[in-house]
């Protein structure tokens, strides 16, 4: 990958943030239709339409974020940095199944709130590197803190 086309990497690491989402949509469609139209939920919860668009949006801010920091590799924190996002990310995809396929939202808070840990270690080392890149996962880690609290609430009212 060192010697990869620029442009051909963005479009790579654009792909794999949009198939973690994808992968995740497979378990949340199983779920809107059934489980999670009947479980309680706090009067501040989005409305279901809301979650793919901004998701969307996400993962391509978050492709374009770790694209600015392999263009930096050579960098003695890009490494980890990258690592650190690849964390943040298997934590994402592990959050939908977990969540809405298991239909638990203790085991979804518990991933969510190791997916914040790290997505803030990742803006941290993020921000050493390329402060675009950092910038760009500000808006995914503001909406990560969003989740976790409605994750928190749907799972105290349903537990």
């Amino acid at each position: 990958m060192k010697n990869m086309n620029p442009i051909v990497m963005l479009a790579v690491l654009i792909a794999v943030c949009l198939a973690v989402g994808a992968f995740g949509s497979v378990f949340t469609a199983s779920s809107v239709n059934g489980w999670y139209p009947t479980i309680h939920k706090p009067s501040w919860t989005p409305p279901s339409w809301v979650f793919a668009p901004v998701w969307t949006a996400l993962y391509i801010m978050m492709g374009i974020a770790a694209w600015f920091v392999w263009r930096k590799r050579e960098n003695a924190g890009a490494k980890s940095a990258l690592i650190l996002f690849a964390v943040q990310l298997a934590l994402n995809a592990a959050w939908s199944p977990l969540f809405f396929g298991l239909k638990n939202p203790l085991a979804g808070l518990l991933t969510i709130i190791l997916l914040w840990a790290f997505l803030a270690a990742a803006i941290l080392s993020f921000w050493r590197i390329s402060r675009a890149a950092a910038a760009l996962l500000a808006p995914y880690w503001l909406w990560v803190s969003f989740a976790s609290a409605l994750n928190l609430a749907i799972w105290r009212m349903n537990g």
